[in-house]
């Protein structure tokens, strides 16, 4: 990350590039002007450098650094700007060229989980396909072919890229290219380009009795986790990220405020993800255990230097062994969310009540992914209206 420093009274450019600190002396005096402009300018390089776009020499042509990065400059593909042969050609930025703008404008509005998938979109996919097009040549037999393409090749793991990441891949394209077509009026080539149809995975909660097997045969040190995680539905990146100063043993609730997302705390999902979860007795017990051991700490769920777990190390190390060694069918850790919900839905919750435990800002999801499973939990499957008309 660039900063700003001080040297001789001159504001210094302080950052890092293809692994090298590089300090660039300015002749700015230290002012809030002046620290304004550079702000600017850090963002604009962390963008260019993001984008494998940076040159050096274009921004520092007087650094003696110019020769240290000039066969690493050679490799990076330049940022295409309009020629001016006796007059402009064109006003319209190439694609590269405008990502960088558009990324310093919306760069404060984005999470540090959505930026990291950005740069893996941008730079894996839309820059080496639309680098160098000016964005009103970008056209819609392009963009269904370039989707087309995606469905048929393999992604950068060297696996068949699933419709659901090709939607997420298409998404930026459609949002750059409506900027661009409303800033440089030009017709939007993203036109009645809808999404892929999605599959929606088929959902594994556990039953209860397994819920009681799978407790009883974890590690004993992740029982008060799972036990949580199974009875309250919180979101792997709400458990990851828990807090000790969000649980109230006293009014018997946690609150949802903070998640861990890569190891960085960000915000809730979405703003009804924000919400204080009702514990049941379960719940209580498992916290006022964890609280003798980990209650002098930051986090409710840690390791032993008090770092927030890592769900994937989790995953890998507990979750999947637990389940294989009871006998229990594979699943995906995430079913302890859906599995807390049909066990609500069994026990005759109202489902207004439900949809607010879980974060969902209606019923209309709950109905939708569980629906299936209440007749046979809760024996609501017509029985009732077939004995009552039986007497008509």
């Amino acid at each position: 990350m660039a900063s700003i420093g001080i040297r001789n009274g001159k504001l210094v450019l302080d950052f890092r590039y293809q692994g090298v600190r590089c300090r660039e002396q300015t002749a700015l005096h230290d002012t809030k002007t002046n620290r304004a402009k550079l702000e600017i300018l850090i963002k604009e390089i962390n963008a260019a450098i993001r984008l494998n776009k940076f040159v050096y020499s274009e921004y520092f042509p007087g650094s003696q650094r110019c020769g240290l990065f000039t066969e690493i400059d050679n490799k990076v593909l330049k940022v295409t700007t309009p020629k001016i042969t006796g007059e402009l050609v064109s006003n319209i930025p190439t694609f590269s060229t405008f990502c960088i703008e558009w990324l310093l404008e919306n760069d404060v509005s984005w999470k540090p989980s959505y930026r990291k998938n950005l740069d893996i979109i941008l730079n894996g996919y839309l820059l080496p396909t639309f680098d160098k097009y000016r964005m009103d040549e970008i056209s819609r037999p392009m963009l269904l072919k370039f989707r087309s393409n995606l469905a048929k090749n393999k992604g950068m793991r060297n696996k068949k890229i699933t419709n659901d990441w090709i939607n997420h891949i298409m998404t930026p394209l459609r949002q750059i290219l409506l900027e661009a077509a409303n800033r440089f009026n030009f017709t939007n080539p993203f036109v009645d380009i809808n999404p892929l149809k999605i599959d929606k995975p088929m959902i594994n909660p556990l039953k209860l009795e397994e819920v009681k097997i799978f407790l009883a045969g974890v590690r004993p040190d992740f029982r008060n986790y799972y036990t949580v995680r199974f009875f309250t539905g919180m979101r792997t990146a709400e458990i990851d990220g828990l807090k000790w100063k969000y649980v109230d043993l006293q009014l018997k609730q946690i609150l949802i405020q903070e998640t861990l997302v890569d190891g960085q705390t960000e915000t809730p999902k979405t703003q009804s993800s924000y919400r204080a979860i009702q514990l049941s007795a379960p719940v209580l017990k498992a916290l006022a255990q964890q609280q003798n051991i980990t209650g002098e700490k930051m986090y409710v769920f840690c390791n032993k230097a008090g770092n927030p777990l890592a769900h994937r190390n989790v995953t890998k190390r507990v979750w999947k062994p637990t389940l294989r060694l009871l006998g229990l069918s594979p699943r995906r850790p995430y079913e302890s969310r859906h599995t807390a919900a049909t066990l609500w839905l069994a026990s005759g919750e109202n489902p207004e009540w439900i949809a607010t435990q879980l974060g969902h800002s209606s019923t209309k999801m709950l109905f939708e992914r569980y629906s299936r499973f209440v007749p046979n939990l809760t024996r609501q499957d017509g029985s009732a209206f077939e004995s009552l008309i039986s007497q008509f």
